[in-house]
């Protein structure tokens, strides 16, 4: 088809652009022009450009667990920030949009319905976010991850694609089972301060059982340096480390994840195959990693642990039960992958230029 005009929405975190670059390039390598809109706050402002598209701004925040003002804030950026969508819209000629959600979301699809537009959004969550559920019932299409979100979105307009994930993560050979066995705890870049100290307090009850197990932490930058201090003098194998590069190398090596259940890291999981133990962060919108969480472990490919419940002796009697049964650890990764879905972004285009026709 000739090449269109696609407008990207969706930023503030890089849950929210990473995947949206992977449908942006999908669509730049079938001929198309894509562009993006978000704020000058958020990773978009880094990373869009970086990765070769224009980014347009708006000034706009968000209307969940903030301020008083800082809703009336938002309420008085809206009408604003909708009229320069709008007025791009037009501009631009644009063919569809895609919105993977957030706040920064909310004034490109509020836009794009006022023009009608055809508007496709990626909900890779069990349940969806707060502007997602709002317009639901107007999506021209929503690509979901898991069977049970299709319910927010009209019948017949949902497919299950999946969210965008990184090659690497899908070409993991199986971990053959070794003697030591592997555990990565990451709490994502940041880090997380439930998991760090669990961390810290499982060691211990490792050493004193004498189980043969190699840690590999990701700490995020603040707690770095005094955790990695407390592993050293713990004598345990294994690493500490504040940001992990290759993700894909560290997820290969481990036999067992401990992470938190936002989309990204359950995408990732079933894209590897890995078994592991979510915690679901509880503060997150509409508890969203709790219902991500849960889905897997219905699913069997998961363990599900409170983040009010993640304590060091916990931590080291769950691990302990799931490497005494290696065949179980086999099935969790198993059921994993079936969650997995390695043509997300190519199907995300192929569904955008459905739409622009």
């Amino acid at each position: 088809m000739p090449g269109k005009v696609f407008l990207m929405a969706g930023g503030g975190t890089g849950g929210h652009v990473i995947p949206a670059l992977a449908v942006a390039r999908e669509l730049k390598r079938r001929g198309h022009d894509v562009f993006f809109v978000g704020t000058d706050r958020g990773v978009e402002a880094r990373l869009v450009p970086a990765a070769g598209f224009q980014l347009e701004l708006i000034r706009i925040g968000g209307l969940k667990r903030v301020s008083a003002r800082q809703r009336l804030v938002t309420l008085g950026q809206l009408p604003w920030s909708m009229a320069r969508v709008f007025g791009l819209l037009r501009r631009k000629r644009t063919a569809a949009v895609f919105s993977m959600g957030g706040f920064v979301a909310g004034p490109p699809v509020s836009a794009a319905l006022m023009a009608r537009t055809p508007l496709v959004v990626m909900e890779p969550n069990a349940v969806p976010g707060f502007t997602n559920r709002r317009i639901g019932r107007f999506v021209t299409r929503a690509l979901v991850s898991f069977p049970e979100t299709s319910r927010y979105f009209p019948v017949g307009r949902t497919e299950l694609t999946g969210l965008t994930v990184r090659e690497e993560f899908f070409a993991l050979p199986p971990k053959p089972r070794e003697a030591v066995f592997t555990v990565l705890v990451t709490g994502g870049s940041q880090g997380s301060r439930t998991l760090n100290r669990a961390a810290r307090e499982s060691w211990v009850f490792f050493q004193r059982a004498g189980f043969p197990i190699r840690f590999m932490l990701q700490t995020g930058k603040p707690e770095f340096e005094s955790l990695a201090a407390e592993f050293a003098a713990s004598g345990l194998f294994g690493e500490v480390l504040p940001f992990i590069d290759d993700m894909p190398a560290a997820f290969r090596s481990a036999d067992l994840l401990v992470c938190r259940s936002g989309a990204g890291a359950v995408a990732e999981l079933a894209a590897a195959g890995k078994p592991s133990v979510l915690v679901p962060f509880p503060f997150a919108a509409d508890d969203h990693q709790l219902r991500n969480a849960e889905a897997l472990e219905r699913a069997g490919a998961a363990k599900l642990l409170l983040d009010r419940d993640c304590t060091g002796a916990k931590l080291f009697e769950t691990v302990q039960a799931l490497a005494a049964d290696r065949d179980a650890l086999d099935r969790m990764g198993d059921s994993a992958r079936r969650f997995a879905h390695p043509q997300a972004a190519e199907r995300a285009a192929q569904i955008l230029e459905e739409v622009a026709r």
